[in-house]
């Protein structure tokens, strides 16, 4: 499908038309149906009608999306807020300036023979925790418990977790970081029982924070020509994103088409793409502003060791999903 759509363009340009608009987005992570929407409104041409021409960079274990942001190497990062935020305060001047997950598919899951039953039983215990920004949910909501990171008797021993779910299958933790439409699955494909688990999602627990945000330099939204390339391709993605909700097992195909690697199974994107649509279902692409206060206060209420440690100002703008919305 890809060949023919480079062909159209190739025969466009021969033709004189308009040279496309260039973008390109860095992904929080590597390609799957996470970033579904995305790859559909590449396939579908949803970007190619926008005039514009995306190239779409997977991310991985070494790749921080907010220093390929700030090098110049994207125009656009997919981030999960608190990271952003954080960047923010440490001197990176990131927007959010669209939003496609509505809710947080960010969860703990356990095993259920150690007794746990609520997350006060959690200390003491041996947690595996995602790092390179995706531990800040996880420390705001153990300082919101009152529940060391540090060990002991009384605290959490954090176990900086690879992106597997081998710590829990080792029993090496008693808990590990996973994501509703991913690593959950992985520990069932395992061959374990849901019965022998206990989940704590993090929307359940009120400590939910906000994920897979787009985001800009700030700067950069003083240039109109800017300004309109990231109106139409929000405008562009979010009509990906819909059409990747009513179509699942279709873009789960889309996605494998774009997976280089040959990582990823039809089974599994599948699965993944149904969970991926709760969390976007609801959302048109712009901030809810409640959302965003519920992160923001979340991360401020972290005790002695804030994820942030003041309210960030000009963090976000509804300026772009206004004028992509409207139109």
């Amino acid at each position: 499908m890809k060949h023919l759509m480079t062909s159209a363009l190739a025969l466009g340009l021969a033709t004189g038309a308009a040279v496309a608009d260039e973008v390109t987005l860095q992904l929080q992570w590597v390609t799957q149906a996470q970033f579904a929407g995305y790859y559909v409104a590449l396939e579908n041409g949803y970007y190619e009608a926008e005039g514009l021409d995306v190239t779409i960079q997977p991310g991985g274990p070494d790749i921080a999306p907010p220093q390929v942001l700030a090098g110049g190497g994207a125009d656009v990062m997919l981030n999960w807020m608190p990271s952003a935020l954080a960047a923010r305060e440490r001197g990176l001047p990131v927007v959010n300036i669209a939003q496609p997950f509505a809710s947080s598919g960010l969860m703990l899951t356990c095993w259920a023979d150690t007794g746990i039953t609520e997350p006060a039983d959690l200390a003491g215990r041996t947690i595996g925790v995602w790092f390179f920004g995706n531990e800040y949910p996880f420390l705001s909501w153990m300082s919101q418990l009152g529940i060391p990171t540090d060990g002991g008797e009384n605290g959490v021993t954090v176990l900086q977790q690879g992106f597997n779910v081998d710590p829990l299958l080792q029993r090496q933790a008693d808990c590990i970081s996973t994501m509703t439409y991913n690593e959950y699955w992985q520990v069932i494909d395992a061959g374990v029982s849901p019965d022998d688990l206990i989940t704590f999602k993090y929307e359940d627990q009120g400590v939910a924070t906000l994920e897979d945000g787009m985001w800009v330099l700030e700067e950069n939204l003083e240039d109109p020509e800017f300004v309109d390339r990231m109106v139409r391709f929000v405008r562009a993605s979010m009509e990906g994103w819909k059409w990747a909700e009513e179509n699942p097992d279709e873009a789960a195909l889309i996605v494998l088409d774009y997976d280089e690697t040959g990582a990823q199974t039809e089974e599994h994107q599948t699965r993944m793409m149904g969970e991926v649509a709760l969390l976007t279902a609801g959302s048109n692409g712009a901030l809810d502003v409640a959302a965003y206060e519920r992160t923001v206060a979340t991360l401020l209420a972290g005790g002695s060791d804030p994820v942030i440690t003041a309210e960030p100002e000009g963090a976000w703008t509804h300026m772009i999903t206004d004028q992509a919305l409207s139109e």
